[in-house]
């Protein structure tokens, strides 16, 4: 198994797409796919994906089209979007006929250093109260284990290239499936 599909999970602002980004240029053979792109393809009739159904169904079948044609080309898949374990388990499910591993990691950090982080982007792009109400729902997320987290906050954007280093290389971040008991 030599492809591998690197879901950065996390709360908005946690740094998920510079982790994402910086991770996908180490790889020899890679593509990025961001979540939040895939879900604005549809312009018109579009529905927030955590309010509308539609919206968040066909935006994780976009995502896994797109990775299935990437992987069948030999290409490691950098998935950059809030994803919960069930979306992790779903997708490994739809590409069972492909041999793959996948490394999951949510991205967490204090409240404080979110809405921090979420005020130092475009006005337009801040989730302000959705960012901390993410956050909520990963730490009572009971299907999450404990070794699929990592604590963003006491790094610095100058320091990405560990928390890059540990994805690649930390075996704790390899999905085994299933939930906790």
């Amino acid at each position: 198994m030599n492809k591998t599909i690197y879901m950065i999970s996390g709360p908005s602002g946690v740094g998920k797409s510079t982790t994402s980004q910086q991770l996908v240029q180490t790889l020899s053979k890679s593509a990025y796919i961001s979540g939040d792109d895939i879900s604005h393809i549809p312009v018109n009739g579009r529905g927030k994906p955590w309010l509308c159904k539609e919206t968040y169904d066909l935006t994780w079948k976009n995502i896994l089209s797109i990775t299935r044609n990437l992987l069948e080309q030999d290409y490691d898949v950098v998935i950059d979007y809030v994803t919960f374990p069930s979306e992790v388990e779903w997708l490994v499910q739809q590409l069972s006929n492909l041999e793959y591993q996948v490394v999951y990691v949510v991205l967490l950090a204090d409240q404080s250093t979110l809405l921090h982080r979420d005020q130092l982007r475009p006005a337009d792009q801040q989730m302000g109260e959705r960012s901390l109400f993410l956050l909520e729902e990963f730490k009572m997320c009971s299907e999450l284990k404990e070794r699929y987290k990592l604590y963003t906050q006491q790094y610095s954007r100058e320091q990405l290239c560990e928390i890059v280093e540990d994805i690649l290389h930390n075996p704790r971040l390899i999905w085994e499936g299933g939930f906790p008991d």
